[in-house]
């Protein structure tokens, strides 16, 4: 019996089932209950809520949200191996879980939502978190179908993900990330949780879509930061070129020298260098 409800203990569940991780799929199990449940706590009140979960693997954060009082929680699995597992969860649970085997990079829950909005709670496998991640950030329109992200990547990832200007991470997700949402890191979790350990330390990150960004063509943001972190040791004259545009035209409308480098403009500036470069070579509205 584990600390959250009567199922038996992950180590178990995955003896049972034969459930050795994958390193092809990305897989690191966390099997400590109180720390999924300290991540699904993280998510906020959850008794309305409706999650999806990407690949929950033997299920111990899926327990956690169920327990914890998710009305409705959403697995998408690609492993089959996670089935058998995951569907003894949903007779505990029974009408709450609903198991989907699927890959999470293809897809769309929105038939499943109902007009609805549900939150994105998940321990991404490190091998398509980041992918992932953009993917949620570039949903036409916006604001998206969830109203809360509440993820597990590396470390390194993270601080990319959450890096303000003038941080060493700061770069092109970052602008991304905090365009469209509130970021946070919330707290790091040890190598020694997973089983099997990675090399890295993990962090779990909030984010939260902002209703009203800064009006923006995404694309055009997307491309003006690809041009300038693309060489990041370089001054914006330079980096900028690669747009086939005058840089200082771009630089103007930022308000920032073009003796400066991306990583010391904001996402303001980014946003302001987009609009510019929408005037300068307007594209269809992405």
């Amino acid at each position: 019996m584990s600390g959250i409800d009567d199922l038996p203990p992950l180590r178990d569940v995955i003896r049972q089932h034969d459930l050795s991780a994958r390193k092809s799929l990305g897989q690191n199990f966390l099997l400590d209950l109180n720390l999924t449940a300290r991540i699904a706590r993280a998510a906020g009140p959850l008794e309305d809520a409706t999650v999806i979960e990407i690949g929950p693997g033997p299920g111990g954060l899926t327990r956690a949200l169920l327990a914890l009082g998710a009305r409705r929680v959403i697995a998408v699995e690609r492993d089959e191996r996670a089935l058998p597992p995951l569907e003894e969860i949903a007779r505990h649970y029974p009408g709450r879980l609903e198991i989907i085997c699927a890959d999470a990079q293809t897809f769309d829950p929105r038939p499943l939502l109902g007009g609805g909005q549900a939150k994105i709670v998940a321990n991404l496998p490190y091998n398509i978190a980041t992918p992932l991640l953009i993917d949620w950030l570039s949903i036409e329109p916006w604001p998206p179908w969830y109203d809360m992200m509440v993820l597990m990547f590396q470390r390194e990832v993270a601080e990319r993900i959450v890096a303000r200007e003038n941080d060493e991470a700061y770069g092109r997700l970052a602008v991304l990330a905090n365009w469209r949402a509130e970021t946070r890191i919330l707290f790091d979790i040890s190598p020694a949780a997973f089983v099997p350990q990675p090399k890295v330390t993990s962090s779990v990150v909030r984010l939260v879509p902002r209703k009203l960004p800064e009006a923006c063509d995404r694309r055009a943001l997307e491309q003006v930061a690809a041009a300038a972190f693309g060489q990041r040791r370089k001054m914006l004259r330079q980096s900028l070129k690669s747009l086939a545009v005058d840089p200082a035209r771009l630089a103007a409308a930022a308000e920032v020298d073009l003796t400066r480098r991306a990583e010391t403009v904001p996402v303001s500036g980014f946003v302001a260098m987009a609009r510019e470069l929408i005037n300068i070579r307007p594209t269809k509205p992405s």
